[in-house]
């Protein structure tokens, strides 16, 4: 399979330079560079999309790894990444694949090809699999392959989820959407400092496509929380009151930071996160804790308290019936469980 496919969504230049419009970066790029994600290059006047087909990581994932708590509980989804992004966070996770491109991994022979019939035929191998997630690194780098695949895994009756930074201009995100089932969507931080010194990007175009994507698809959105930078209450609670002005039905994860990539700092303290979900669930119905252990994963209805879903020693569905807690008959809306949401 060639790696090399022209791009969606550029413009072409004088001097065979070229603006991708991908993202709100808007990368002007000369002939043999590249954009700040590393895989869109410019060649003779024409941008390529250079990791098409390149998977870097591959697994059969639980849906609430991505996470996803109100999607398809207790299904599989076959995890996908290929290499770049279009942020450039101190704290990057994945750093070894997103903060690569595809030169540096080509010498290293570490990567497969992948084409969308073979990705389809390992859902295919797993019976509670629903799907795929692009995921690992930001897949809006790898838009032409994830539009590619994503088409022929909806025409074949499996999901698409999207675990990305959300940076990424209106018209690509809305040609992706009619494909998209579900998102889980990382608000790094609510302001616009924190998103221009750790991230290398801007609040505002993440904003968007929350509130764009929560009009087709499922959303659930994710905020790693990092000591002295976005860990404090008033910041969180304009989060979640604009979260809420969305859906105050949107799941929000609450994630802890450990030291990664350029970022030393020690751990976020467990009781921060506690104080911040108590903090979220004033504004929002649900909130979790990630990467903490020990914490209640569980699902509980917003209205009465009762137990909806069980996450411990496996997924348990309780009260719920038919889109309802069984207690006090509120609506609860778990894609899967309940009717479409769209």
């Amino acid at each position: 399979m060639s790696h090399q496919k022209e791009a969606l969504h550029y413009e072409k230049n004088e001097s065979n330079q070229v603006t991708c419009r991908l993202c709100p970066h808007e990368c002007r790029i000369p002939e043999g560079g590249s954009g700040i994600c590393r895989v869109r290059s410019n060649r003779s006047g024409t941008l390529y999309a250079g990791s098409y087909g390149i998977v870097s990581a591959i697994a059969m994932d639980p849906v609430e790894k991505k996470p996803l708590y109100h999607f398809h509980p207790g299904k599989y989804l076959l995890s996908i990444g290929t290499m770049g992004c279009n942020f450039r966070c101190s704290f990057c996770q994945n750093y070894q694949i997103a903060q690569s491109g595809p030169e540096a991994f080509s010498q290293r022979g570490n990567t497969d090809d992948a084409s969308p019939h073979y990705l389809l035929s390992l859902c295919r191998q797993e019976e509670n699999c629903v799907g795929i997630a692009y995921t690992y690194n930001e897949p809006n780098t790898w838009y032409e392959y994830v539009l590619d695949t994503a088409r022929l895994i909806k025409e074949k009756g499996y999901k698409n989820v999207l675990v990305t930074n959300g940076y990424i201009q209106e018209k690509p995100l809305l040609e992706l959407l009619p494909l998209t089932d579900a998102m889980n969507i990382d608000v790094k931080g609510f302001t616009e400092g924190y998103y221009r010194s750790l991230c290398g990007g801007s609040l505002e175009p993440v904003k968007r496509t929350v509130e764009l994507a929560a009009k087709q698809c499922h959303v659930e959105v994710t905020t790693l929380i990092i000591p002295g930078k976005n860990d404090n209450e008033e910041e969180l609670s304009a989060q979640c009151r604009w979260l809420a002005s969305v859906r105050p039905d949107i799941p929000l994860h609450l994630s802890r930071y450990f030291p990664r990539y350029r970022m030393h700092e020690a751990a976020t303290p467990a009781e921060t996160l506690k104080r911040l979900k108590e903090k979220a669930g004033h504004y929002l119905e649900y909130v979790y804790i990630g990467n903490l252990q020990g914490t209640d994963q569980n699902t509980y209805c917003p209205q009465c308290g009762a137990l909806l879903i069980g996450r411990q020693d496996g997924i348990f569905i309780e009260h719920l019936d038919e889109g309802s807690c069984t207690k006090c008959g509120k609506a609860v809306r778990i894609e899967g469980l309940t009717p479409p949401l769209f």
